[in-house]
């Protein structure tokens, strides 16, 4: 797309109510996000280089930093559906942590857990994410490619690339309520292997 596509069908009353191409591009622009923050229906929509400040500021997400982190997800009890959320800063790059309880089959609730990268798809092919959950010397771990958050959460789940846990499950790894998710995020060995070339 050419940066000024849209100009010459601008009408002088878009040109006095909008900002040069801002109409056009909320309705063709395929990098246009929405508002990814599940817990609350926002309208926003921004750009892929605006939605941490959007995230940070309106939601007051918190960010971790480093490659390794550990997040606590409290009230696992709550009734479903319930999303738990963190932004995840290291390798020079955002990422969105979503932990989302939802009944999948009516009542019986499960856990989708996933990292999605502030980025184009493109760039999420770049990283590998692993999820680890350690308690009662047990051991689960998901490893996978984070999804952009160009594609939706809901879709990231609806097709299962994500870590689902099952009540019991989740119970099997919580301390009184809480889940403990160790977080840890590499570049692909696909991109380390480009680099050295």
């Amino acid at each position: 797309y050419a940066p000024t596509r849209c100009a010459a069908v601008q009408t002088s009353v878009e040109q006095s109510i909008l900002p040069p191409c801002h109409h056009h591009e909320a309705v063709h622009d395929p990098q246009l996000v929405p508002c990814t923050c599940p817990l609350f229906s926002c309208p926003w929509e921004g750009h892929l280089e605006v939605v941490v400040s959007h995230l940070r500021q309106t939601h007051r997400i918190n960010i971790l930093q480093g490659a390794e982190i550990v997040f606590l997800a409290t009230d696992m009890h709550l009734p479903a559906p319930t999303d738990w959320i963190i932004m995840h800063s290291c390798l020079g790059h955002q990422f969105l942590l979503v932990l989302r309880k939802q009944e999948k089959y009516e009542g019986h609730p499960q856990f989708f857990a996933t990292m999605m990268l502030i980025g184009t798809p493109t760039q999420a092919d770049n990283f590998t994410y692993r999820l680890e959950l350690n308690r009662n010397q047990r051991r689960l771990k998901w490893e996978a490619t984070p999804r952009s958050v160009l594609e939706c959460v809901d879709s990231v789940i609806s097709d299962g690339d994500c870590l689902v846990l099952n009540t019991s499950l989740a119970q099997l790894f919580s301390d009184n309520g809480s889940l403990a998710i160790g977080i840890a995020i590499t570049t692909s060995k696909v991109h380390n292997a480009e680099d050295k070339m």
